[in-house]
């Protein structure tokens, strides 16, 4: 059994809010991602648990580093092996908000209780992990995109990528920590997937027939991201002002702008200073902006947990 847990999206700011899922085989349960707070992970655990007969939870992976995939991981089982790309164990080490996030966070997202808690296994490439008879294959796109230590958890028979936060599905993708050029790179590579069910980042279940539309969707934006730079500087505007002018369809969509503003922000600062990434402390403008457009953090009740694969 597959199953995966797609947090609600509509009229209502999606911080800290993301998808994760499960692999559960003969021997016990492999978990895809946790979720930021204390009460959505033991939502999502409990749900789970309920769906595979609270089977053992064996082992977990985490996609990427960011606290809405990673700040639970702290309330998973003693026994269970956590597996991440080296880079993503290195920036949570690294990552100041779980111990308190900036005044810019008002109010504060109320993370209940959990604790820093990193991978045990780190890979650099790619890894295969078993689940009874299923098979999930961990593979890294050899390049910085949304992160530096990006993970896909992919079930080649079942043709079910987890791909993390490389596919948002009706959201606009965020560069923050990654590479607006990595991210364009890693298209042709997410495409070869072949897949039948998609469990993106954020944003609602995808099928085949989506897959097209949702990377044509990421390529613009990205292009449009690195075309926003010189300009805005040159005219001395944000870059959600800026990419507005240059906006599609999903950017001018009704409700709350989401915070695709950073990669115009991410790109005009590699410009500015030559540097590669952000870290993970580096709150600057970019972040004021994003959190004027949204207003205050609101938490999502989580909606359970739903069978991609029998």
């Amino acid at each position: 059994m597959v199953l995966a847990r797609c947090a609600p999206i509509g009229q209502e700011p999606f911080w800290w809010v993301n998808n994760a899922g499960a692999v559960a085989g003969d021997d016990g349960v492999v978990i895809v991602d946790t979720c930021a707070t204390e009460q959505r992970t033991r939502r999502f655990l409990e749900a789970v648990a309920e769906a595979t007969r609270d089977a053992p939870v064996r082992m977990a992976v985490n996609t990427h580093q960011h606290g809405d995939h990673a700040y639970g991981n702290s309330l998973l089982p003693d026994h269970t092996v956590i597996f991440g790309h080296e880079a993503m164990r290195d920036a949570q080490l690294a990552d100041p908000l779980i111990d308190g996030c900036p005044p810019i966070w008002t109010p504060v997202p109320a993370w209940g209780n959990v604790t820093r808690r990193v991978p045990a296994v780190a890979f650099r490439s790619e890894l295969t992990l078993h689940s009874g008879r299923r098979r999930i294959e961990l593979r890294h796109p050899g390049h910085a995109a949304h992160t530096a230590g990006d993970v896909v958890a992919r079930l080649p028979e079942e043709r079910v990528p987890f791909t993390g936060d490389l596919l948002f599905n009706g959201l606009t993708p965020m560069v923050l920590m990654g590479s607006l050029e990595g991210a364009l790179k890693s298209l042709d590579w997410r495409a070869g997937f072949q897949a039948e069910h998609v469990v993106p980042g954020h944003g609602p279940l995808a099928g085949r027939s989506d897959l097209p539309e949702i990377l044509a969707r990421h390529e613009q934006v990205c292009r449009r991201a690195r075309w926003c730079p010189p300009d805005g500087m040159q005219a001395g505007i944000g870059g959600h002002e800026a990419s507005l002018q240059q906006g599609t369809g999903m950017m001018r969509r009704p409700g709350p702008a989401p915070p695709w503003g950073r990669a115009p922000h991410r790109a005009r600062r590699r410009i500015q200073t030559g540097t590669r990434l952000y870290p993970a402390s580096a709150w600057t403008a970019q972040e004021h902006e994003c959190v004027e457009i949204h207003g205050i953090i609101r938490l999502i009740r989580p909606s359970g947990v739903t069978t991609v694969v029998p």
